[in-house]
């Protein structure tokens, strides 16, 4: 992924995705069973972290068509830590971080869906701004 530059153009960094905005967070995780891909909301004022998923709710229409698919919605979920999250994803079951045989399959299912997430934070970022 390292010379696949982001919407815009820039040198970026797509296993820890800058979003640019604090409590927003861009998440790839591969384990031994799953491979997972989404938006984090981690802002500790519940409230708060409703409004922002609130506002994703707006661009809702727009995340779908940039993925070419719709993702789970979830808001106020815990963490595998107990903190309270919200988060919009796609898992895909069945495919092993530890076996290599599995590498290409979780490639395949995470790079175009980083690829389009960039698109889609890149035209719709300034409405979280200002929160």
């Amino acid at each position: 992924m390292k010379p696949v530059p982001s919407s815009e153009g820039l040198r970026v960094n797509w296993q820890n995705y800058k979003t640019g905005i604090k409590k927003i967070n861009f998440r790839m995780k591969a384990e031994k069973d799953f491979v997972s891909i989404g938006i984090e909301i981690t802002h500790p004022d519940e409230d708060l972290q409703q409004l922002y998923f609130e506002q994703f709710q707006e661009f809702r229409k727009l995340l779908t068509a940039e993925l070419g698919e719709e993702w789970d919605w979830e808001l106020h979920a815990q963490d595998a830590f107990g903190k309270v999250i919200s988060q919009i994803q796609k898992v895909k079951k069945g495919v092993n971080i530890m076996d290599q045989k599995d590498w290409p399959e979780i490639i395949s299912f995470l790079k175009p869906r980083i690829i389009a997430l960039d698109a889609f934070w890149g035209n719709i970022k300034p409405a979280f701004e200002d929160f």
